[in-house]
């Protein structure tokens, strides 16, 4: 089979693809891209055995038909040196043998057999349920959520979001036990209720891709994987199996003490006082009485410290709460809003973090456990 193909247009292709490819895996194939040639499609498929990614794009100048996997280091590393020029692929069906050739070379490579690809599971009718969601919604979800997942092996339910579909909403979930993130969508329903926990390094592999997608993205999901169709790139993953916490049960209810600040204003002091903080607590701790929110940090072993005041607006008792420094800036860096609701009930409670205004459809609410107070 012979092809003809943009080399800048094949790179874009292959980069969003190869995001999926393990170079540590057991399984010399999938090292490997496969390319598959039927007419004028070229279909392009990377795979890890939990996750498997599929492109396709259209030729203009192509012959024959066939499949072939090609070495991905080789590939990409081959592809990002060239500028943009048409690249010719010239496939040996039998031998595997592949002459990639340009203006001023040749390439040679030798491939493995297509079929030794895992094939891409198939959805279960009998059990899956499917919406379509617009991108934009898609990718604001795991944006909002994708940082606050955990890595723990013992509870494998935590290293993934939540998405619980709902005739009210779309709500997606993310929490690592110190900080937990609940993003909702009123403008994004369904006529069913279902769920699913959508793992960290797919949804990682969604959020690069979204980003040019301008239409819809169709989601279908079983008991076992998760199928997003968009318009340029599909994307199966395994889901994580069991059932997540109940996440509304941890956060407090009838916070009685309610600052109003400038969360910018906030994450640069955090980012100044935060230094002079004890390196390996990372504690932060913040006095909020009258208009004033003190945020201040120590470390005894070395003698430093550090305060800055804030004018806030406050109602509610005089409170001293610690935080993480590094975890209540990462809260406040993923807040789109200028000004910020604090919602605090006393120093061994989790603090909740709110945008003054909810933007139309969306409701975010952050939670952040506090730290003790020495």
């Amino acid at each position: 089979m012979k092809f003809v193909v943009s080399s800048s247009e094949l790179l874009y292709h292959l980069q969003a693809v190869s995001r999926v490819v393990s170079n540590k895996s057991s399984i010399p194939i999938l090292e490997n891209i496969l390319f598959e040639l039927a007419g004028d499609k070229l279909t392009i498929t990377a795979s890890d055995l939990e996750s498997t990614m599929v492109t396709s794009m259209s030729l203009d100048n192509s012959e024959g038909e066939g499949l072939v996997a090609l070495p991905a280091k080789i590939l990409l590393e081959t592809l990002k040196k060239f500028p943009e020029q048409p690249i010719s692929f010239d496939i040996n069906n039998d031998s595997l043998a592949v002459d990639i050739l340009t203006d001023r070379g040749k390439y040679s490579v030798v491939g493995l057999s297509g079929d030794e690809f895992p094939e891409i599971p198939e959805v279960d009718k009998d059990k899956s349920s499917n919406l379509l969601l617009p991108a934009s919604v898609l990718l604001a979800g795991i944006n909002k959520t994708l940082f606050a997942t955990a890595d723990d092996e013992l509870r494998p339910v935590m290293n993934g979001i939540l998405m619980e579909m709902s005739p009210e909403n779309l709500t997606f979930v993310a929490s690592d036990s110190h900080k937990l993130v609940r993003y909702q969508r009123m403008d994004a329903t369904t006529e069913f209720s279902s769920s699913f926990i959508l793992p960290k390094k797919p949804a990682s592999f969604l959020k690069s891709v979204l980003v040019k997608e301008d239409g819809d993205v169709t989601i279908e999901f079983d008991d076992k994987n998760a199928f997003f169709v968009m318009e340029n790139h599909r994307l199966v993953c395994r889901l994580v199996e069991g059932n997540y916490p109940s996440y509304n049960a941890v956060i407090p209810q009838d916070n009685p003490n309610k600052i109003i600040v400038n969360r910018q204003e906030v994450v640069n002091t955090l980012g100044r006082v935060s230094l002079f903080s004890n390196q390996a607590s990372n504690l932060v701790k913040l006095s909020i009485t009258g208009d004033k929110m003190m945020v201040s940090a120590q470390d005894i072993d070395f003698s430093i410290s550090a305060y800055e005041n804030l004018s806030c607006q406050y109602s509610g008792d005089a409170i001293e709460i610690g935080f993480k420094s590094a975890f209540l800036a990462e809260l406040l860096d993923n807040i789109s809003s200028e000004e910020i609701v604090m919602e605090l009930a006393d120093p061994a409670r989790a603090g909740i973090f709110l945008p003054l205004e909810n933007d139309g459809p969306e409701d975010e609410l952050m939670l952040l456990m506090p730290m003790m107070i020495n």
